[in-house]
């Protein structure tokens, strides 16, 4: 049993396995390289050749316990035919929504327009460097795709004023990501994937009357249906004010924490596992303060199921030296 299964199924706290949002990308030149030659991010997700050779580019140089798969939530609204594209220095642009293609759009040809990224999954799953290591297959969270499909973009600065005017519109689209997502991540766990992790990168944008519509109801069918194929499965509501409600309502097999939270109430108030935590920025520092920060997490989940993890992806400018300095602090304690 992998190190991080030991975790997740047998609550095992005598190791702490690490692997860090995104571990595959921006940070290591050997990225870069790939990236200058292949400036369309969409379709450089789905070459899965390259895709599958990025997702592993941190496994040859540090001692991490799983590969998750590079590619982005945005693949979703890509694959049911929204026009999704990057633009450097600005993020994702959305095209409108067509209710009525979604709605006609069948799982053929969804599956069909992403099929690259199962397929890097499956060659990711099958290399020497993942032996006694997890593949992590990911999607977004119903409530964050929803924000990206309806505000066309990131909501940094706020969601467009009229986001909640049609209800109608809302259902509808919750239930077509419902049926999507569950395709999405079969998919990736029949090509390989073992573990699975939903980010609701926006989840912290709801007031706390809003959260069980759109973020307890719609992730809890998520992680039932993953429990069902026998998969752990790992939350990160990021910026939620109350974890401890979510675990109760939505049972992950473990939570993902963001850097806002103290990790002392977190350990005084969930039982399952917790992955997470550290800033990124801390990651931006000197040796010394990176050491201090990453035990002091270490030190909190001493006797509780703990994956070392980050509060959110590695930052661009991460100096690979620093980051490889965490992952042999976490792998020395």
């Amino acid at each position: 049993m992998t190190p991080i299964h030991q975790v997740i199924k047998n609550q095992n706290t005598k190791i702490n396995p690490i692997w860090i949002m995104r571990q595959a990308g921006r940070y290591l030149p050997e990225f870069r390289e790939i990236r200058k030659l292949n400036s369309n991010f969409i379709n450089l997700c789905l070459n899965h050749e390259l895709s599958s050779e990025i997702t592993l580019q941190p496994l040859k140089r540090f001692n991490l316990d799983a590969a998750i798969i590079f590619s982005d939530i945005l693949m979703l609204p890509y694959g049911l035919n929204q026009k999704v594209q990057f633009e450097k220095g600005f993020g994702p642009k959305l095209g409108k929504v067509n209710i009525d293609e979604m709605l006609k759009l069948d799982e053929v040809d969804f599956v069909q327009k992403i099929y690259p990224v199962y397929k890097a999954l499956e060659k990711v799953s099958t290399s020497n460097l993942l032996i006694n290591k997890n593949t992590i297959g990911f999607v977004g969270a119903p409530w964050t795709l929803l924000v990206y499909i309806i505000n066309q973009q990131s909501p940094k600065k706020n969601l467009k004023k009229n986001f909640f005017n049609d209800n109608f519109l809302i259902n509808r689209i919750l239930l077509i990501l419902e049926k999507f997502l569950k395709i999405h991540i079969k998919n990736q766990i029949d090509n390989g994937a073992n573990v699975i992790q939903i980010f609701d990168s926006w989840a912290g944008l709801l007031d706390e009357k809003d959260l069980p519509n759109y973020v307890y109801s719609p992730t809890l069918n998520l992680v039932n249906y993953v429990k069902s194929l026998n998969i752990p499965v790992i939350c990160f509501p990021r910026e939620i004010k109350n974890y401890k409600e979510f675990c109760n309502i939505v049972k992950p097999d473990a939570v993902s924490i963001d850097y806002n939270v103290d990790p002392k109430k977190i350990l005084r108030d969930i039982k399952i596992p917790i992955q997470g935590g550290l800033d990124p920025k801390i990651l931006l520092t000197d040796k010394e303060t990176i050491k201090k920060e990453t035990r002091r997490y270490l030190d909190v989940f001493k006797n509780h199921p703990y994956i070392f993890n980050l509060g959110h992806g590695v930052l661009p400018e991460t100096d690979p030296n620093m980051f490889e300095y965490m992952v042999n602090t976490v792998k020395n304690y």
